[in-house]
This record gives structure tokens, C-alpha cells and sequence, in this order.
């Protein structure tokens, strides 16, 4: 059985340990006392990141079918990502349910995938659009349309939604998030122009029949937080229960932004890529929703300027939140930890004895060193320069 020397993020700073596994962490033995940073004889090894809003990568998206999903899921794997939601973006509703057989095709073959070609855990697909404002479009498509009962039931019959972007002044919006709570997906509240009364009536309908609120991407598709208008933004940072996305790719949101949110929200602030299909790729034309995008000084924009997701990975991410200012401890519950405990996923997310054995080691820039989707390396990282015996 494999062992792994490493420092692991502690609330103190990290702590050495030694770390057995197989499909999941057999033990964690400390080695010593904690420290405050990591020393370059061992490297830092942190859970697997979980992100729950991820379009596309390495030139696939989630809309273009199975195939498409396994190209971005192993394009992600590779920098770190051991659970992904394959995400959709609005499009015409019959376009929308393709996508949606489409990954259920690709969740069976992630399961099924062979140790020489890994995939991450898909537990289920982010819905987001078209169940939102065409006010708040973003970069999302002109195709929103309200959530009818019949399009809720036939999303949710699929099998494979995990969460829904919702915005909830649509009509329909309380009926339709008690539905999808109903069937064990969390509704979050994003691409809107409701006001914080609005997001509160609807985050007390899904909680009423015991389901899971959150916010997509805080701060984007939705407006800002005023002292006499709180909004959404508002609504998000009073809810001490709601989950928050936050898009941590040096573009989205300003670092104090990112550290105000966590503030309020230390364990329900989850990070995330929200990567479109050129994350991966070099800079140039790319293309969302069908939409002409141009990635430009590590930004993915339209024509018109705005933001078309990002191109970041989960490894960029975590190296993001350390450099604003999180610990590696917070910026490790913020790329793993809360967003598995936002999915119901309690297997992961953690290092300890028991939890699923997703691991990515860093050296000491944080560059990714090794990747273990259930303790198995995934190819291409080279996990015998680091110290793994067996």
C-alpha cells in the first residue's frame, strides 16, 4: 500500500504527516509538530478539488455531448480537480435536454473509466440556464425562459441535476425550487434582478421542504450591494446557511471582495473556475453558447467586453486564494471541503482516514506535482519523484 511523506494544511499552518492509502486514506500519521509553512523536503499535499461550475476546457464544453465532457473532465483531472459538475449554459430547451442525456453518458463512463485513462468523480450536472433573467444575461444566450412545472419534471426525470441556477423573480420561481428541492438538487440563485426579498421568499420555499441553498458566481450576473438596496449580493452575505460561489481568476472580483466574503461566509464560500472551453488553450478566438469570445491577457470576454466565464483551473484557483490572503487551511476548505459539503458529498473534501483518497500534492510555488483521483495516479504526474513508496 502506498505512503506518502507531505506536509497537510493545518490551522496552524501544515502539519507533517504520513499518509497511507489506497481508494481511500487508510492513515495520517503526524511526523511532527505543525509549522507554519511547508519546507521543500516534502511537498504540500491538499484534497482533491471540487468545483461545481465548469462549462468546458481543453477546446470541449459541456453542451457538445459525452465525448466533449470526458475531453474537459481529464483536461481538469490533470490540474487537480478530482470532482467536477459538467455545467450548461442557456440555450433552446431541446438543446438543453441533449446536453442533459449527454452527461448522464458521460457520468456512467467516468464511473466505468479504466486506471490508464482516469476521469474525476461526476457526481451530477449544475443546470445553469435557461431558468433566468434575460436582463441578466451575462454571457449567457438569449434563450431564458421561465421555469414551467412540465420543463422542471423533465430536467429533473434525467436523473442528473445536481444544481440549478435560478433567478427568483421569475414566475414559477418558488413552485419550481420546491420541485427541484424536492428531488435533491440546490438551488442557486444567480443570473437575476431580484431584490433581497424576492431571493429570501424563495430560499424559505426550498428550505421548507429541506433543500440546500446557494448563490452562482456572488457578485456576477446579478449587481452589487448597496446600504438601502442590498440585493442579491445582500441577501447572499446575510443567509449564514446559503453556500456562495466565488470566480477566483484575478478577473472576476477584486482580492478585498474575495476576503469580505469569506468573512461573513467562512464555511459556505466555495471557489470556483466557471472554465468555458479555451481554459487549457492558447490565447486567441474561442467560442460560448455559440457566442464569439476572445481570451486576452488570461481573460475569455465577448465582443462587447464581457466576461464569457474564465479559463482558469482549480490549481490557479487555490494558488489565487493563498495569494489574497487565505491561509492554506481556508483556501483548501474553499477548493474542496465546502463545496463537497454543499453537494452532500461526505466522503471527500478532507484528509483523514476513511475520506476517498483525491489528493494533489504542490511543490512549493504550489504547481501541481501528483494527482490521485481515488489513489490512483493520474498519468502524466510523475508520483515516484515525491516521495511515494510503496
Amino acid at each position: 500500500m502506498p505512503t506518502l511523506d507531505a506536509y497537510v494544511p493545518d490551522p496552524d499552518g501544515v502539519r507533517p504527516v504520513r499518509l497511507t492509502f489506497g481508494t481511500r486514506i487508510e492513515g495520517v500519521e503526524p511526523t511532527g509538530p505543525a509549522r507554519p509553512r511547508p519546507d521543500a523536503d516534502a511537498p504540500l499535499v491538499v484534497p482533491g478539488f471540487v468545483d461545481v461550475h465548469v462549462h468546458g476546457g481543453a477546446g470541449a464544453d459541456t453542451m457538445d455531448g459525452p465525448k466533449a465532457i470526458r475531453t474537459m473532465a481529464r483536461h481538469h483531472l490533470r490540474h487537480g480537480t478530482t470532482t467536477l459538475l459538467p455545467t450548461t449554459i442557456t440555450q433552446r430547451w431541446s438543446q438543453v435536454m441533449r446536453a442533459l442525456h449527454g452527461a448522464r453518458e458521460a457520468i456512467g463512463a467516468a464511473a466505468d473509466a479504466s486506471p490508464d485513462d482516469p476521469l474525476p468523480d461526476l457526481p451530477g450536472v449544475h443546470l445553469e440556464g435557461p431558468f433566468v433573467s434575460p436582463q441578466r444575461l451575462g454571457a449567457q444566450p438569449p434563450h431564458a425562459i421561465d421555469p414551467d412545472p412540465e420543463r422542471v419534471r423533465e430536467a429533473t426525470d434525467v436523473g442528473v441535476v445536481r444544481i440549478v441556477t435560478l433567478a427568483p423573480e421569475l414566475p414559477g420561481a418558488a413552485e419550481a425550487a420546491r420541485a427541484f428541492a424536492l428531488a435533491g438538487v440546490r438551488v442557486s440563485f444567480g443570473h437575476t434582478r431580484a431584490d433581497a426579498g424576492q431571493v429570501r421568499a424563495v430560499a424559505t420555499a426550498v428550505r421548507e421542504v429541506g433543500g440546500v441553498v446557494g448563490f452562482t458566481h456572488l457578485f456576477n450576473a446579478m449587481g452589487g450591494l448597496g446600504g438601502r438596496a442590498p440585493g442579491v449580493a445582500g441577501a447572499a452575505l446575510a443567509d449564514r446557511a446559503a453556500y456562495a460561489e466565488l470566480i477566483l481568476d484575478g478577473h472576476h472580483l477584486d482580492p478585498v471582495t474575495v476576503l469580505a466574503v469569506h468573512a461573513a461566509k467562512p464555511d459556505r464560500m466555495l471557489l470556483i473556475t466557471d472554465a468555458m472551453r479555451g481554459s487549457g488553450l492558447r490565447e486567441g478566438p474561442s467560442e460560448l453558447g455559440g457566442q464569439k469570445v476572445v481570451i486576452q491577457n488570461g481573460a475569455a470576454r465577448l465582443e462587447d467586453g464581457t466576461l464569457a466565464g474564465s479559463v482558469a483551473t482549480m490549481d490557479a484557483v487555490f494558488r489565487g486564494a493563498v495569494g489574497v490572503g487565505l491561509t492554506w487551511h481556508e483556501a483548501a476548505d474553499a477548493t474542496s471541503a465546502t463545496a463537497a459539503r454543499y453537494l452532500g458529498l461526505t466522503d471527500r473534501g478532507r484528509i483523514e482516514a476513511g475520506a476517498r483518497a483525491d489528493l494533489v500534492a504542490l511543490d512549493a510555488d504550489l504547481r501541481i506535482r501528483t494527482v490521485w483521483s481515488a489513489g490512483r495516479p493520474v498519468p502524466g504526474t510523475p508520483a515516484a519523484s515525491i516521495g511515494e513508496r510503496t
